[in-house]
């Protein structure tokens, strides 16, 4: 990245209201760029992507199937994204979905019934112990959303840039678990419908394999962008102005991309959804 675009990131974030971060990594060069990246922030749905690699992880070690069917009664049924509280399921309202279905759900259009399901699934204690088993210190998945008698006891989700970073890294080099563990969750990513923020500004369908996250008073976006040197890239906001902190993660996410490649070609064989 050169001086005056490094530069001009970090003046910017200076200068916002609320709690800012960023972690920028070239993942060829190793060159790295942080602002509060090695710091806790609420995650909204971005616990979503380590919750996935837990699942991973539990899958290859044979204590999962993924094919192995979940039945979600019409009372756990949640607001927000998602179409999992729509379908139309039995006399009782239930809905019984296979884990594969859910969690494509839960990363591609960020379904939090389809997240809660899975979380309950598996268990609070067991996603707690299989995410420090990964590495993970500060990003924590601590209690299933909606929860409110967790979440009035303070109990919270967390996630940290800098460590978000380490995982999407070693799943480019895929060594997140796994070869095809890494190459799973990356298929995955890379189908994420919700584009309005790293994507914004990239041509129409660049590989981008990414998660957002957003509330009332929060917003994120974080994941590689495959230009001819990918690069990850994680912004998290807390109570900063949120239509000038997204309209930063678009022009940063693109003046990054121009800047290792001002023709903007996506890496060979990558593809982005369309």
């Amino acid at each position: 990245m050169n001086t005056e675009l490094r530069n001009k990131i970090l003046t910017r974030l200076e200068s916002m209201e609320g709690k800012v971060g960023f972690y920028f990594k070239n993942l060829v060069t190793g060159e790295t760029v942080g602002y509060n990246e090695k710091e806790q922030f609420l995650p909204a749905s971005i616990v979503k992507v380590p919750l996935l690699a837990a699942m991973m992880l539990m899958r290859e070690r044979g204590e999962t199937d993924f094919r192995e069917l979940i039945t979600v009664p019409k009372e756990e049924m949640r607001p927000g994204c998602g179409v999992v509280q729509h379908m139309t399921g039995d006399e009782n309202g239930a809905v019984t979905l296979d884990i594969n279905t859910l969690y494509r759900f839960m990363i591609v259009i960020s379904d939090t019934t389809a997240t809660n399901a899975l979380y309950k699934h598996y268990g609070n204690d067991k996603i707690i112990e299989t995410l420090k088993e990964l590495g993970f210190k500060g990003t924590q998945f601590n209690r299933a959303y909606y929860d409110s008698v967790r979440e009035e006891a303070g109990i919270q989700n967390y996630f940290v840039p800098e460590e978000m970073g380490d995982m999407f890294e070693k799943m480019y080099n895929r060594t997140l678990i796994s070869k095809k563990a890494s190459e799973d969750m990356e298929n995955i990513l890379l189908l994420q419908q919700i584009n309005h923020k790293m994507g914004g500004r990239m041509p129409e369908g660049f590989p981008i394999a990414h998660k957002t996250g957003e509330e009332e008073d929060k917003t994120h976006d974080l994941g590689i962008v495959y230009v001819r040197e990918p690069f990850f890239v994680c912004f998290a906001s807390y109570e900063t102005d949120i239509p000038e902190f997204e309209q930063f993660i678009r022009d940063t996410t693109y003046e990054i991309a121009a800047d290792i490649d001002p023709e903007l070609k996506p890496m060979e064989g990558k593809k982005g959804f369309f």
